[in-house]
């Protein structure tokens, strides 16, 4: 088999020799022209210098732009190739096809390089001598010709340069878009390791130490009850083991923030702080309403509770500014009813999918044993509801 390789070719701008080449060619060919127009009414030397200022500064003009006086350069060699081209059309008549080749290229690389007021400056010199060009029929429509060219070449220049800066800021708002996309990601996965290690991975770890406790503490237990009881146990530390290591992946794709706070996760019980730092980072009016005997919810309800009315009250804030907000807990015989209602103007964008607020607080109540549904307010504004089952109240007491 024969191995193949792809060869990228590069633009022939890019090419390092290009430039000076262009240059050298366009002046053989201007001083050919030149001496093949030679009648005597011009000082050969003359037209050969005016050909040969009007072509040479292509060497420059097509290079690449050093940051430091990439632009001057260019203007200067722009201001050059049209100094000399205006000079020999105006009063010599001695401009070469060359040379008007030349002065397209420079006012387009001007447009593109140069500073922009220059670049449109450019054109000018030449769009009056149309207007005032002497001669015959034939001599007005070259100077028309060659005035809309040098005006067509500095406007493409000037609309290149402006889609190219439209793309790089197009490109970095999307790199800052995916930074703070991939920030955010770390800070979630940060945020589920802790709640998998102090909430769900304390679980396991009481039931293996209960079905531990039970085999070693129940008198007559059978042989083969004891065996259920030690294989819950194991079963118990492998899923804790399991865990640690996904917490482990979790906490090295998090990167450094995913250090563990050294505090116990918030629950129903921190909601009035919750709001009142809302409260105070808002300025706006907000109120914490509980209906029904408050009792013990378990952990991981408490903490998706905290955790919807937390990313709730961040949408009311984003999406409806200074708008009043009710949070109300509803403690019923065997549920617990959650509602956070704002007065703004309406549904949010995340509403209709464009963010993923929603989902989450979705997928939070769903891990709970609960169900959330979100949309506008009866009598205006925006809704979130969530139910969450709990223990009946004859239970709890």
């Amino acid at each position: 088999m024969k191995a193949s390789t792809a060869v990228r070719r590069r633009p022939v701008g890019e090419i390092p020799e290009a430039p000076v080449v262009a240059a050298a060619l366009l002046a053989l060919a201007a001083a050919g022209e030149v001496l093949l127009r030679a009648d005597g009414r011009v000082p050969l030397p003359l037209a050969l210098s005016l050909a040969l200022g009007a072509t040479a500064p292509v060497a420059v003009l097509a290079a690449p732009p050093r940051p430091a006086d990439g632009h001057r350069t260019v203007a200067a060699a722009a201001l050059t190739t049209g100094t000399a081209a205006l000079l020999a059309l105006t009063p010599f008549h001695v401009l070469t096809a060359a040379g008007a080749a030349a002065l397209l290229l420079a006012l387009h690389r001007a447009g593109r390089r140069a500073p922009r007021a220059l670049a449109a400056l450019l054109p000018l010199p030449f769009v009056g001598y149309a207007i005032a060009a002497p001669g015959g029929a034939g001599t007005r429509i070259l100077a028309a010709v060659l005035a809309a060219g040098a005006a067509a070449a500095a406007g493409s220049g000037l609309a290149r340069r402006a889609r190219d800066t439209a793309l790089a800021h197009r490109a970095t708002e999307r790199a800052v878009a995916d930074t703070l996309l991939a920030h955010a990601a770390r800070g979630e996965r940060a945020r589920i390791a802790r709640e998998l290690h102090d909430v769900v991975a304390h679980h396991i770890s009481l039931i293996a130490v209960q079905a531990e406790t039970a085999r070693l503490t129940t008198p007559g237990l059978p042989a083969a009850g004891a065996e259920r009881f030690l294989a819950i146990g194991d079963t118990a530390r492998t899923a804790l083991t399991e865990m640690r290591r996904l917490l482990g992946v979790l906490r090295e794709d998090a990167g450094p923030a995913a250090t563990p706070e050294r505090r116990p996760q918030p629950g129903i019980e921190q909601l009035g702080d919750l709001v009142d730092e809302a409260r105070d980072a808002s300025g706006g009016a907000l109120r914490l309403i509980v209906e029904g005997p408050m009792r013990p919810l378990d952990p991981g309800v408490g903490l998706t509770a905290y955790r919807i009315v937390q990313e709730a009250l961040t949408n009311a804030r984003r999406h409806a500014p200074g708008a009043a907000i009710d949070v109300e807990l509803r403690y019923g015989n065997a549920e617990l009813r959650l509602r956070v209602r704002d007065n703004g103007p309406g549904p949010h964008p995340a509403a209709h999918g464009a963010g993923h607020g929603l989902l989450g607080m979705r997928e939070r109540a769903a891990t709970a044993g609960g169900a959330l549904r979100a949309g506008p307010a009866r009598d205006g504004g925006f809704l979130i509801e969530a139910t969450f089952p709990t223990a009946p109240r004859e239970q709890a007491a």
